[in-house]
């Protein structure tokens, strides 16, 4: 047995040796193309400037879809702030989810609203709507509010105020997402002047907590105080410019946040709009549309801008961070089961030849491959005798690698952005990055294997309270589970 045993830990050596030596290789390669995207978007930032944007009549019209559940709260702070947005055709379409507070009388008493006859055309099945308002106030001309019962998902929300509006374009977001006042311009940019149709835009998304909010916008980013948001600053950073903007690069991206994308309208209804029965429907939904796109031989983009454009509050305690990443790891792995005829297949071009296959190796796996070694690790202190050095040099090998990612994003992104106040947070940050693999990385990585636990045990997770800055979003059902 013993001996079974030998040979099992010494091949799961080579294997883990080729796997992270192929981990490294290839996020090397994002590291070039992530840099090459970003330099890309500089020059085409200052080819187009934003004021002949907003003095044409002639760009694409967007609308700008919220779905809100109790939000009372924020929502008349938050609402203003879309309104503002700068840009010369669009409109904001709350949808009023059925919730159980007082946000819809909210929204009628402040924004002077009355049902008005409206022409609905549900080209994707949602719970029912009750009714569509307008404002009689000429300030407000831009928005409309949709009224619906509960659909139990923020998917079901947004497909019922996608089917409401009435521009070729549309920018899914979250009410408690603030957002910078050019983000319309900026995400739009690539519909105007790709020569391949673009299907999807998405932008980075920075965090909130923390920082000095009044009537819905921000007036200092401030950096996270608590430990979580900064480990999750520091995530973001290096996700959002070495991951989507190589990705974007290759035209691979297989995932844009649910907090901040636009889309084709008519793609989207094509594919099916989002899914309600999804964990992850901002990922199911890229996957789906790049299917179909595929499926239908029709040349397409989808388009990462570098820029933080959205400011949004996360989980600042481990019940919350576990709550979340546990929820990710469920859509991811229902995605991948949902969508494994695309695995390897080169009908699918370098979405199934390469992005979907990373996600499967690099996202899935990697947590599995890691308790794996844990018990590997504490089987062989008992019966063998352990490779300490082989240990010791990969460990090192690789935590020098992704320190060294983290430090140039983290580089990249102030020089370029500057979206530090001080020395001191940049200095934060990288602190931060070094105790990353001690404290952050095995929580988020039980997070995602008690994700694949409950997905397939079909166990549906105890959920705790999901507090947000100054109010309160009970998670105890499946109902809000999904507005996490």
């Amino acid at each position: 047995m013993i001996d079974y045993f030998f040979t099992f830990v010494t091949w799961f050596e080579y294997f883990v040796l080729i796997f992270m030596l192929s981990y490294v290789l290839f996020y090397s390669l994002l590291a070039v193309s992530s840099y090459l995207a970003i330099d890309k978007f500089q020059r085409l930032k200052y080819d187009y400037p934003k004021d002949l944007m907003l003095k044409s009549s002639q760009v694409p019209g967007i609308s700008v879809v919220i779905p809100a559940y109790n939000e009372g709260d924020v929502v008349v702070d938050n609402l203003k702030t879309f309104l503002s947005l700068q840009y010369p055709k669009f409109e904001v379409i709350v949808v009023n989810d059925g919730s159980t507070d007082d946000t819809l009388v909210k929204l009628i008493n402040n924004f002077d609203l009355k049902k008005v006859d409206f022409y609905y055309k549900e080209k994707i099945k949602t719970q029912g709507v009750r009714a569509h308002y307008k404002s009689t106030n000429p300030v407000y001309n831009k928005l409309l509010v949709v009224d619906k019962i509960n659909g139990g998902s923020k998917a079901d929300a947004s497909n019922a105020g996608v089917n409401s509006s009435c521009y070729p374009i549309f920018l899914c977001t979250d009410m408690d997402c603030i957002l910078k006042n050019d983000t319309l311009t900026k995400l739009v940019l690539p519909f105007m002047v790709e020569k391949k149709r673009v299907i999807a835009t998405g932008a980075g998304l920075r965090i909130s907590n923390n920082c000095k909010i009044k009537e819905g916008t921000i007036e200092e980013v401030r950096f996270p105080k608590k430990m979580f948001p900064r480990f999750q600053e520091l995530e973001y950073v290096r996700s959002f410019l070495f991951g989507r903007m190589a990705w974007s690069r290759m035209n691979a991206l297989l995932l844009v946040s649910g907090g901040l994308g636009m889309f084709d309208k008519k793609v989207f209804f094509e594919a099916g709009g989002y899914w309600d029965k999804s964990f992850g429907e901002d990922f199911e939904l890229i996957t789906r549309m790049r299917k179909l796109m595929h499926d239908k031989k029709e040349e397409f983009a989808i388009r990462y801008i570098p820029e933080s454009l959205c400011w949004t509050e996360v989980p600042d305690t481990t019940d919350l961070f576990i709550t979340q990443r546990s929820r990710w790891a469920r859509g991811l792995i229902q995605t991948i089961k949902i969508h494994r005829n695309m695995f390897l297949n080169p009908k699918y071009g370098i979405t199934g030849m390469l992005a979907f296959p990373y996600f499967v190796f690099f996202e899935f796996l990697v947590p599995i491959l890691e308790l794996l070694g844990v018990l590997i690790i504490i089987f062989s202190l008992i019966f063998l005798e352990l490779n300490y050095d082989f240990v010791l040099y990969l460990f090192l090998a690789v935590f020098l690698f992704f320190q060294s990612i983290t430090l140039i994003s983290i580089l990249i992104d102030e020089f370029i952005f500057k979206n530090y106040n001080s020395l001191k947070e940049i200095l934060i940050l990288i602190t931060m990055s070094m105790i990353e693999p001690i404290i952050y990385h095995p929580i988020n990585t039980f997070a995602y294997l008690r994700g694949y636990w409950c997905f397939f045990t079909r166990k549906q997770p105890k959920w705790g309270d999901m507090k947000r800055r100054g109010y309160l979003v009970k998670i105890n059902s499946t109902e809000s589970e999904k507005y996490i």
